[in-house]
């Protein structure tokens, strides 16, 4: 399953400057998860982006969870 969230997600140089976005868009993951902690709705955000799926929002919030694990924390 998580692969398959995974696979919805697409980095490419050429698309908003190698962000990464939902396959086949333009949508950005940060774009999804800034809408989202400010209080956007998965029903609001699949209202607003008719193309986008709710595998797609979750696919989203994986991909961070995913990217935020693989940070070093360093002690300032």
């Amino acid at each position: 399953m998580k692969e398959r969230l995974l696979n919805r997600i697409e980095t490419n140089p050429q698309i908003m400057f190698g962000k990464p976005v939902i396959k086949g868009t333009r949508l950005t993951v940060e774009i999804i998860l800034e809408k989202l902690a400010y209080g956007e709705s998965e029903k609001g955000l699949l209202k607003k982006y008719p193309f986008l799926k709710k595998a797609d929002i979750k696919a989203a919030l994986l991909y961070a969870a995913k990217t935020l694990s693989l940070e070093e924390i360093f002690q300032v």
